[in-house]
């Protein structure tokens, strides 16, 4: 080849090179110049991750401000991410002779190695939940001398540290646990960051009862570190930190002293009515101020230390918080539970006959037995007791002048044909002293009990008839019991067929707290709130005032709504004389026997039927009679007559409030 073609060929060669660099040149001036923005924003993104700091969370207190829930230290072992990432193996050797000089189990420590959601991850609670640019605690609540022998060593200890944490604890005040009213916290959830996009997955959120209520507030407002990270996604340094803003002090309308009593009240006589052969296996009592709707105290069993869910629950803990046969303790019996109220319901049936034209001065005929159709609806005792006012009605808790009551006003009202739109002196009354819908109590969940009235039985007929009618025709094969059989059979067949009426045993059985009829334990201190506050129907609140933890800063939360009860004043009054007879002279009179003087109590007993299950106790009651201060209601569930059961509980917490001045 001649030297001018091999020119030539290198000259085509250095073009093409040139061109290549030139090409190059551009391409790099356009993204420095036309895309630098973009890209500084993408190697900042890809180069930093942001950690929330969580911020203390405000405190529960009580309204003499002792600490319901608060904090203690901790002191926990981490280990940095990078141990994990060089040498998982060497790690797990680590960890173990962590755990070793800890005297912990090492299985207790080793799932804390994986991010839960990684291959090979144990299920929660066992591997870490947070974030992987933090340390991962290894264990907590440790010995702090045992844990600074760890990092004494740091050449046999690589990456472990040793800090002090606050974490959540409930101190029960005066031995007050209030659980199921002060709630626990959890890691967030999905569904909880999808719904507040203010949640980081590293937080901790109210579950339940104030700690779900005002979490928002207790919460506070998380601090922000922003850290290097390398290609491992591994700390290398800070670049900025914002610090957390603490959240606000809850304090509440709460009283240690009265919870403590209400709840050692209860454990004692459902204990008692153990003793006598009944069942016994759960109660509730609600201690309220009918004057503001303040809650004192709201006691619940079975019950459980809310401690348990400090620092993380244990999957043998959860299971026994979950289990059915432990009575399913984490369950308010004071706000989620609705009871058959029983005799605890005439006060509103009085107000309720009054308002269908019947006089307070006129008397009844109470005799052992009214007869509906074919059916015979007994007195308690089967005692005819003549002609006598509704005031001794209450006071003996005749049955049978209740059922007249109802059953006149239900064949006034058109029978079992009257539209469901027909008025009922007797529904519209309970729901006008606050029964069948929920109280509007501030905490996250609660039961709206049941006014089984006309339009409730036509939308729950709508609901069973396919169920019913099905019955009807095939009967219940699978139940062994001839008769049982057949009872069940034609109760399918009239239901099928006319199971959207209230049929006058409906009507009358509602009278006296029977039949389909549910209230929880805190409506009932409300309708009797009502009656000792003159006819208020009062909005229960258990938060009081949100407080600044560093300024001090007081802000009182708002009062719920009132309404005024349907009853006139004569009415009321003459009930508040009822009551109190039904304490000094009635069916409660054994239980306050020797009562202090200047602590006059007035209430009404209730024994609740249920179908196949024991009695419930019912007291509901107030005092002093004169001046009431405080209303207290009290149930067990399989506990008796509430002569004998709940009636001396509330007993013992009304000498508890006399104390208080």
């Amino acid at each position: 080849m001649s030297v001018v073609g091999r020119r030539g060929r290198v000259t085509a060669v250095l073009v093409a090179v040139v061109l290549a660099f030139a090409g190059l040149v551009v391409r790099l001036g356009e993204v420095q110049l036309a895309q630098a923005d973009d890209l500084a924003a993408r190697a900042v993104a890809l180069d930093t991750r942001t950690v929330l700091v969580p911020a203390l969370r405000g405190r529960i207190l009580d309204a003499h401000g002792r600490e319901l829930a608060g904090h203690r230290t901790s002191t926990v072992v981490t280990l940095e991410r990078r141990v994990v990432a060089d040498d998982r193996d060497a790690a797990q050797a680590e960890v173990r002779e962590v755990a070793r000089v800890l005297g912990r189990p090492p299985e207790d420590l080793l799932g804390r190695l994986w991010l839960c959601g990684e291959d090979g991850a144990p299920a929660a609670p066992a591997c870490w939940a947070g974030s992987a640019q933090v340390p991962v605690p290894l264990a907590a609540d440790v010995d702090p001398a045992r844990a600074l022998s760890l990092v004494e060593r740091p050449d046999r200890f690589p990456g472990v540290a040793v800090s002090s944490v606050p974490v959540r604890t409930y101190p029960r005040p005066a031995g007050a646990q209030a659980a199921q009213v002060l709630g626990y916290l959890g890691r967030a959830t999905a569904e909880d960051l999808a719904a507040d996009p203010t949640l980081h997955p590293d937080d901790l959120v109210g579950r339940a009862g104030l700690e779900q209520q005002y979490d928002r507030e207790l919460r506070g407002t998380p601090g922000r570190t922003v850290v290097s990270v390398d290609a491992r996604g591994l700390v290398t340094g800070v670049v900025s930190r914002v610090d957390p803003v603490p959240g606000r002090d809850l304090v509440t309308s709460l009283d240690a002293a009265v919870q403590a009593r209400a709840e050692k009240a209860l454990a004692t006589e459902m204990r008692r009515a153990r003793g006598r052969g009944w069942p016994a296996d759960s109660g509730a009592v609600v201690v309220l101020d009918p004057r503001s709707g303040a809650v004192a105290a709201l006691a619940s069993l079975p019950t459980y230390d809310p401690n348990v869910w400090t620092g993380g629950i244990s999957s043998a803990d959860y299971r026994r918080l979950t289990d059915p046969a432990a009575g399913t303790p984490m369950l308010s019996r004071a706000t989620d539970v609705g009871f058959a109220p029983a005799s605890t319901m005439k006060p509103a049936s009085v107000a309720a006959a009054v308002r269908d034209g019947r006089s307070l001065r006129a008397t009844y005929d109470c005799p052992a037995v009214y007869r509906i159709g074919n059916r015979d609806f007994k007195n308690v005792d089967s005692a005819p007791r003549g002609r006598i006012s509704l005031a001794t009605a209450v006071e003996i808790s005749c049955d049978t002048v209740f059922y007249r009551l109802a059953h006149d006003a239900w064949l006034r009202q058109g029978g079992p044909d009257a539209p469901a739109t027909t008025p009922d002196p007797f529904a519209s009354t309970a729901q006008g002293l606050g029964l069948g819908r929920a109280t509007g109590v501030d905490l996250p969940s609660e039961s709206a009990g049941r006014v089984p009235d006309r339009t409730w039985r036509r939308a729950q007929w709508e609901q069973q008839k396919d169920e019913l009618c099905r019955r009807a025709r095939t009967g219940y094969p699978e139940v062994a019991d001839r008769e049982r059989r057949r009872f069940l059979t034609e109760v399918a067949r009239e239901n099928c067929a006319t199971g959207w009426q209230l049929r006058a045993g409906d009507a009358a059985n509602f009278a006296i707290g029977q039949g389909d009829v549910l209230a929880t334990p805190l409506q009932m201190a409300v309708v009797y709130g009502a009656i000792a506050d003159g006819g208020t129907v009062r909005t229960p609140r258990v938060g009081a005032a949100l407080v600044d933890p560093v300024s001090g800063e007081r802000t009182a939360l708002a009062p719920g709504p009132t309404h005024r009860a349907p009853m006139s004043a004569a009415t009321d009054r003459y009930l508040r004389s009822a009551l109190r007879r039904v304490v000094t002279s009635g069916t409660a009179a054994a239980a306050f026997a020797g009562m202090p003087a200047d602590w006059p109590v007035a209430g009404k007993t209730g024994t609740g039927e249920v179908v196949g299950k024991r009695d419930t106790s019912w007291f509901v009651s107030y005092a002093p009679a004169t001046r009431p201060r405080w209303v207290v209601a009290a149930v067990v569930a399989q506990g008796g007559s509430g002569g004998s059961t709940a009636a001396p509980v509330t007993r013992a917490v009304h000498l508890t409030l006399r104390g208080l001045g």
